[in-house]
């Protein structure tokens, strides 16, 4: 009797790249989010007082996504995991939290070019962060917001099931220069998203007007 193989399930995740170091920091979705809400505001060139002028668009469209991500330690526990049991879940909101901290060495060396005087210490750059949903949507986005529901403990009070909501700015070739990655992974973002269009849409108006009728 021939068997059964359940397709691979691709797992969500978040990942961010800091250009000092080559090596990313991949956080992989425990569980992929049952749920994921965005939204999109399109962006118009105002009219300038112009009559007759058609719509111009000014940019991509601002979108923002919103998710949240459970986290359990439940099956490390199970599996006797030492780190679960005496840190719970800490190291995996960490690995969320991180992403919204500055470097802690550029902090001190901030510090330091302000002890020998230095007038103007530029602020740390912020990694490339991206937000990855499947192999069609690689998003470059900015993380806004950021809250965690703490469900329970263990003896120690490290959490051990926690839900964590995020909301996301995508990044596009509007908020960013072409020399950077953003710009480009955006711009790949929306072409897979006209070829995709191209299959879900029809050149016929047949089904909806019926036949032998011109709109322009």
């Amino acid at each position: 009797m021939p068997t059964f193989s359940p397709p691979k399930l691709l797992k969500g995740a978040i990942v961010s790249l800091d250009p000092p170091n080559p090596t990313p920091r991949v956080v992989i979705f425990q569980y992929n989010p049952n749920t994921l809400t965005r939204s999109l505001t399109a962006q118009f060139q105002e009219n300038e007082g112009k009559t007759g002028d058609p719509p111009r668009f000014k940019g991509a469209p601002e979108e923002t996504i919103k998710l949240d991500v459970e986290i359990d330690a439940a099956d490390q526990l199970e599996k006797g995991d030492a780190t679960a049991g005496d840190a719970g879940i800490l190291p995996q909101l960490a690995a969320l939290e991180i992403l919204l901290y500055p470097r802690s060495d550029a902090i001190k060396s901030n510090e330091s070019l302000l002890k020998i005087g230095t007038l103007e210490v530029v602020p740390t750059a912020a990694p490339l962060t991206l937000f990855i949903w499947g192999q069609r949507r690689i998003l470059p986005v900015r993380i806004t917001e950021f809250s965690v529901t703490e469900d329970a403990h263990n003896p120690s009070l490290s959490p051990i099931r926690a839900k964590v909501s995020l909301g996301l700015k995508v990044l596009t070739y509007s908020d960013v220069g072409a020399s950077n990655p953003a710009w480009g992974l955006f711009l790949s973002h929306q072409v897979i998203k006209e070829t995709l269009a191209t299959a879900g849409t029809t050149g016929s108006l047949n089904a909806v007007v019926g036949s032998n009728v011109k709109l322009i």
